[in-house]
């Protein structure tokens, strides 16, 4: 699930150089001329915004953002968006996306404050990530009427985030996430978490940093 797309798609054993050169020119040669045209419409077409995309990021199909006002996001080198991907970030909201990172197909992100994703963190199908949630408690309101209660977020370097997931609260360094699990409460370094409400069930980190609550 997770291997390259970027790859140059060198001939493994068994499959001549001839016969591959159709998938080569389709998969590699085309879909970097893709990526970059791509990158080159969402530079010319968000000049109003603070938007920096390296030319070593891929950007598969469906690469999509709104960006309405003065928002900032910059991508990192080597980045990979395979495809189905969506970013909205409202206001002068900002979103950093270190070098490295991976996300499968049909991730969103919704951002009002701030996300800043660490290096070489990988994102499974279908995660979202949001800063905000809606306030409820006024019976005598529309939920649309009553606003948000926003936290900025950040996901460290390494982290993997499980297909389907839903991110509300900071992720750490090396920390896995469950498939399925809604991150309500920040995740220590190096923690796995799972469920709904995701819960930390195991410390895999170096010894003398692992959270006090799990060093029994």
């Amino acid at each position: 699930m997770m291997g390259d797309p970027r790859s140059d798609g060198r001939c493994s054993a068994g499959v001549s150089g001839s016969s591959r050169l159709p998938w080569q020119l389709r998969y590699v040669v085309a879909a970097r001329a893709a990526s970059e045209a791509r990158r080159l419409s969402i530079l010319a077409t968000h000049r109003h915004a603070d938007v920096q995309i390296d030319r070593t990021t891929r950007l598969g199909p469906r690469f999509s953002l709104w960006i309405p006002e003065h928002g900032r996001l910059h991508i990192g080198a080597g980045c990979d968006f395979r495809r189905d991907f969506y970013c909205e970030v409202a206001g002068n909201g900002s979103v950093d996306i270190g070098p490295g990172t991976q996300f499968v197909t049909a991730n969103v992100i919704q951002i009002s404050t701030s996300l800043t994703i660490g290096a070489r963190c990988v994102f499974g199908s279908r995660t979202h990530i949001v800063d905000g949630n809606h306030r409820f408690r006024d019976h005598t309101r529309h939920l649309l009427e009553q606003g948000y209660d926003y936290r900025p977020i950040t996901i460290g370097d390494g982290a993997l985030i499980l297909s389907n997931a839903v991110i509300i609260a900071p992720v750490g360094v090396g920390a896995v996430i469950g498939a399925n699990s809604v991150v309500t409460k920040p995740v220590p370094d190096y923690c796995i978490a799972v469920g709904s409400p995701a819960r930390v069930i195991e410390y895999f980190g170096p010894p003398e940093l692992a959270p006090e609550s799990l060093q029994a």
